[in-house]
């Protein structure tokens, strides 16, 4: 949770600092992955947060914020989506609990979801573009099971790891220190029991090419910035060179999304063995990824980067926004759209044909899945329809 490093830096920085902290309740849990796989159901689960235009397909000319009719997100004007894979805990017995989420310190009472940061570098210059509508990118490969051993200075690296919360404390220095080399973070899954929960970090890369709004694999249009992490700061706040290929500065995007294993703990196997696995099937981490696709009402984004120059991340600090209560984010949900049991209690198996693959090498798609995998839904929203249109429920075998 990085309120407190926010403030520290906030007393040794000018206030040209852009920075917005916003927690995102849950709009829904299911196989959708629309960035990935358009139009079909995904192999393996999300937990998704933002605006309710979400569907299957989220076609690049679609009007998110003009379908959208509600989010789950702080900020009204954000309507975006973001979303990651899903812990689960595996039990002795072989059998499968979702971990919940709860939200992050300081954050409001939503239900579940995760933290979003948007900001910009400390020194301010040079200015940080804003999204541009139909812009989408994802972060991380799911099918890793190996580190790819990038040096431990290169922020790149900690882009995507696990806090190991010994407390549940907002003051906990488990909590406050900075991401990166050091006794609380990881970029597999922690190997030891996490007293507090473990939280997961999910780095977005900060430079654009300037012209793609998305790309075949849906990362080569960004890049990450060219120097090494901060160690006070970890990639957190971050400054540096974009590459000539991607010359333009984005705010950078960065979810925490906080893992309740306590309820787990005492179950932790006797031969010391970590028992989490992310809903891809993968027992390491190293698969860990985060999707976005941006959704903010007109300038909005931008205007905020311009002109709330604070580095406390508050949105309530921020006139060019509107915050929403607890109440309105936990009011808009979506209902799952494929029949199949994904939390609420033990299943038998990951959903979606995802075996445990351990590795080393890269996982793969099981073939002849007899999992939900077309679709039975109606179409994709065009941008004068309202998202409560798309309701219907896939089905097994559903065409």
């Amino acid at each position: 949770m990085y309120w407190l490093q926010l403030l520290w830096i906030g007393l040794l920085l000018p206030s040209t600092q852009a920075a917005l902290r916003l927690g995102c309740g849950q709009l829904v849990t299911q196989r959708f992955d629309p960035l990935v796989t358009p139009g079909r159901v995904s192999p393996h689960v999300h937990q998704i947060v933002g605006g309710n235009a979400f569907n299957l397909t989220m076609h690049p000319d679609l009007d998110v914020p003009g379908v959208a009719t509600c989010t789950t997100c702080r900020i009204k004007e954000d309507k975006s989506n973001y979303w990651t894979a899903v812990l689960y805990f595996k039990h002795a017995n072989g059998s499968f609990a979702r971990v919940p989420q709860i939200p992050n310190h300081f954050t409001g009472e939503y239900n579940g979801g995760m933290t979003v940061y948007y900001n910009q570098p400390p020194s301010g210059s040079p200015r940080v573009t804003a999204f541009a509508k139909g812009f989408r990118m994802i972060t991380g490969k799911p099918m890793d099971r190996v580190s790819r051993n990038l040096p431990d200075t290169l922020g790149e690296r900690w882009a995507l790891s696990f806090r190991c919360w010994q407390t549940t404390g907002p003051y906990d220095y488990s909590n406050s220190h900075a991401i990166g080399p050091g006794p609380f973070d990881s970029v597999n899954l922690p190997n030891r029991v996490c007293p507090g929960g473990i939280r997961s970090n999910t780095f977005f890369p900060t430079c654009w090419d300037g012209v793609n709004l998305d790309s075949p694999d849906h990362a080569s249009h960004v890049s990450f910035f060219e120097s090494p992490a901060n160690p006070r700061v970890g990639l957190f706040l971050q400054d540096g060179t974009c590459p000539e290929s991607h010359p333009v500065k984005l705010p950078q995007l960065f979810f925490e999304t906080v893992w309740d294993t306590r309820p787990f703990n005492h179950m932790w196997p006797e031969d010391g063995k970590q028992p989490f696995v992310l809903s891809t099937g993968d027992p390491t981490g190293y698969g860990h990824h985060g999707d976005y696709l941006f959704g903010w009402e007109g300038d909005s984004l931008q205007r905020a980067m311009d002109n709330c120059l604070t580095t406390r991340g508050r949105p309530t600090d921020c006139p060019e926004i509107t915050t929403i209560s607890d109440e309105e984010m936990n009011s808009c949900t979506l209902k799952p759209q494929v029949d199949e049991q994904v939390e609420g209690g033990y299943i038998p198996a990951l959903p979606g044909c995802n075996p445990i693959q351990e590795g080393p090498q890269s996982a793969t798609l099981i073939k002849d899945c007899t999992a939900v995998s077309t679709i039975g839904i109606a179409a994709t929203p065009v941008p004068h329809q309202r998202a409560e249109a798309n309701e219907a429920v896939i089905t097994p075998g559903s065409k």
